[in-house]
């Protein structure tokens, strides 16, 4: 693959960092991934505002489980390893292991952030999980645009959290939609679409493992024809579709009452 790539997307240890191990050990060379930038994952929220929301979609107990887990992730990230290790723990230890660039960008929107991506020229930026909108200015700066993966069957599933309310949904399939972005929130053209089998018994958290991952191949698969030429645009009709916000405590027991289960 010839095609310059630049990723902005944020530092998640749980899922996101799974694209990136699989997108990388599947990339023959990776000289094609110019720079990995990651955004603050709270956004505009604080510290307190995100413990507070994941508190009440985890539960007391769930929370300090994933709590344990994020400082064990956190702490074993700062070691150095080399690509064949058996584990990661952060998108940024991934992209070390793999000799690609990784920054830290606080506003993918600001002008002096935008001087610095004209001048590596991407071709393409490739939004992976990226916890900021995109505006016009960013948009307009590769020549093969912007894209995103979204985990559900676009315009379908919109928004927040989609394999939570895929689950919620009783569907038996998770979607995963590769788009153009655009400057509406998950409006852009559809490029690419497949979809991932929800099994009985699946957590969401194996759900959203197993999506990542195959969400990785797929992006490498639309690069490669996005390079080519060979991708075929469609509409993505948002006012056909739906949009689902973050799950309340409300969401959150309905979907266990159902016999759902986050992890």
């Amino acid at each position: 693959m010839s095609i310059k790539i630049a990723f902005l997307t944020q530092e998640d240890p749980f899922y996101v960092r799974l694209f990136f191990e699989e997108f990388f050990a599947h990339t023959p060379g990776l000289k094609c991934i110019l720079a990995v930038y990651l955004a603050p994952p709270m956004g505009k929220r604080s510290l307190r505002a995100l413990a507070r929301q994941m508190f009440d979609f985890y539960g007391p107990l769930n929370f300090v489980r994933m709590g344990m887990r994020y400082v064990w992730h956190k702490v074993a990230a700062r070691r150095p390893v080399q690509r064949d290790a058996e584990r990661f723990f952060s998108v940024a230890q991934v992209c070390r292991a793999y000799g690609v660039p990784v920054e830290d960008v606080a506003n993918v929107n600001d002008p002096a952030f935008h001087a610095k991506l004209r001048t590596l020229a991407p071709d393409v930026i490739v939004s992976v999980a990226c916890p900021q909108i995109f505006r016009e200015p960013l948009i307009a700066i590769p020549p093969l645009g912007c894209i995103n993966i979204h985990n559900a069957p676009l315009p379908r599933y919109r928004g927040m959290l989609p394999n939570f309310w895929q689950m919620y949904h009783g569907e038996r399939t998770a979607g995963t939609t590769i788009h153009r972005i655009n400057a509406g929130i998950d409006e852009g053209a559809i490029l690419m679409q497949s979809e991932t089998p929800i099994s009985p018994g699946d957590t969401l958290d194996e759900l959203i493992c197993r999506t990542k991952r195959h969400g990785a191949r797929m992006v490498i698969e639309a690069l490669g024809a996005l390079e080519r030429g060979e991708l075929r645009e469609r509409p993505n009709a948002a006012g056909e579709g739906s949009y689902f916000s973050f799950p309340t405590r409300a969401d959150v027991r309905e979907f266990r009452r159902r016999g759902l289960r986050l992890i």
